[in-house]
């Protein structure tokens, strides 16, 4: 077995969500729950297809979006792995919609930092057993630091 480390793209001003399905039907299911839940959202999906074919299928409503998830999903290579890119919207508008889709079994992360998957090589093919989101802490958060974060909750309009 080896383990491999793969660096994802993700467009300036978007987040991915990266996560396991088990059904190719994955792939018309999360694109209607983005459709349905932000309707103003730009995305781009790629579903890792684990059997048959075994190709990387694809949605979305902005080209570029889905290319860059389709180059995402083809470099990872595990299967029933889905590759979600956003714009105009953040995961927390349809992560719960997408954790209550039939198929989805596991969601990895939902992130805008930089991304590393974590992948086990096998004869049978790969897996994702895990991600890096983002840096390690740098320290506890002062009071000006939480003043911070809750001015910056408050103009993303998720608290008033």
């Amino acid at each position: 077995m080896e383990t491999k480390s793969i660096s994802i793209a993700i467009p300036e001003g978007c987040n991915i969500i990266v996560g396991q399905s088990h059904f190719i039907k994955t792939v018309e299911d999360i694109s209607e729950i983005v459709i349905s839940s932000v309707p103003q959202a730009l995305f781009g999906l790629a579903f890792c297809e684990a059997s048959g074919p075994c190709l990387v299928r694809t949605e979305g409503n902005n080209p570029e979006l889905v290319k860059t998830a389709a180059a995402n999903a083809a470099k990872v290579g595990a299967g029933h792995t889905f590759f979600l890119i956003l714009k105009n919207a953040f995961p927390i508008n349809v992560l719960t919609q997408i954790k209550l889709c039939q198929e989805v079994v596991h969601i990895f992360c939902a992130t805008a930092n930089p991304l590393e998957i974590i992948v086990m090589q096998t004869a049978q093919g790969r897996g994702i057993i895990g991600v890096i989101d983002g840096s390690s802490p740098k320290g506890i958060e002062s009071e000006t630091d939480k003043k911070d974060r809750r001015d910056l909750l408050r103009k993303f309009g998720y608290k008033y």
